[in-house]
Parts: structure tokens; C-alpha cells; sequence
């Protein structure tokens, strides 16, 4: 499994758990309270971060190589 996989369940599983949480105060305090929306504004933050991953392209080999070896000649990045 790769790292961006990895962080995909992992992330699905805080969403999971954020709604159970959002249901239970939900219930406890009543679905218009303030509580309840702030609840279910976790969830969606949590979510659209999900999007956010599955948007970001994998590496490829030079930008993995230069995350691992930043000071290599073919990793310099020189300003204008």
C-alpha cells in the first residue's frame, strides 16, 4: 500500500468517527444547536481535505529523489 493510500484510510476513518460523533451530539443536544452544526463542520473540513489528497499527484522519482537528497546537483533550484 502506498503512503497516499495510507493517509486515504486513514483520513476515511477520522470522517467515520467524526460522524458518529456529529450523530451523538446531534441527539444529545438537538439537531439546531450549535453543537451540533459545529459537529457536522468537522466532518465536512475532514472531507474536503479527503478531496484535496485525491487531487494531489504522486511524486515522481526525481522529486522523491530530491525530497531525500536536497542537496544533490540536480536538485539546486536557482532564482531569477
Amino acid at each position: 500500500m502506498t503512503n497516499i493510500q495510507e493517509k486515504a484510510n486513514t483520513i476515511q476513518e477520522q470522517i467515520q468517527e467524526e460522524i458518529e460523533q456529529a450523530r451523538t451530539v446531534c441527539d444529545v443536544s438537538g439537531g439546531n444547536s450549535a453543537e451540533c452544526a459545529a459537529a457536522w463542520d468537522a466532518v465536512e473540513e475532514l472531507q474536503a481535505e479527503a478531496s484535496h489528497q485525491r487531487q494531489t499527484k504522486p511524486k515522481n522519482s526525481l522529486e522523491q529523489y530530491c525530497d531525500a537528497n536536497p542537496e544533490a546537483d540536480e536538485c539546486r533550484v536557482y532564482e531569477d
